[in-house]
């Protein structure tokens, strides 16, 4: 019976202490973004791993209203059905 006297004043700093934690990480904010660190995994940081023929060129800026399409194509040097293709 003497131990419930030294197991109840350690219960209840655990929980004092337990429950400050809690508030002070409410507090300083980390809660404040949940999703984040899960979709992270998600993006790829390993671009130097890839090799520089299995890159995708990055997408082309529009061209300006006056230029037709075909000059667009044939400086590219690309034929359209490739184009096409890689953006499917």
């Amino acid at each position: 019976m003497d131990i419930i006297y030294l197991l109840i004043p350690i219960a209840i700093i655990l929980v004092a202490f337990g429950t400050w934690a809690f508030f002070w990480s409410v507090n300083n904010g980390q809660f404040d973004d949940l999703e984040s660190p899960a979709h992270r995994i998600l993006y790829d940081d390993d671009e130097d791993m890839i090799p520089d023929d299995a890159k995708l060129k990055p997408a082309e800026p529009a061209a300006p209203q006056g230029a037709s399409g075909s000059d667009r194509d044939a400086d590219s040097g690309c034929d359209s059905k490739t184009e096409d293709s890689a953006k499917s």
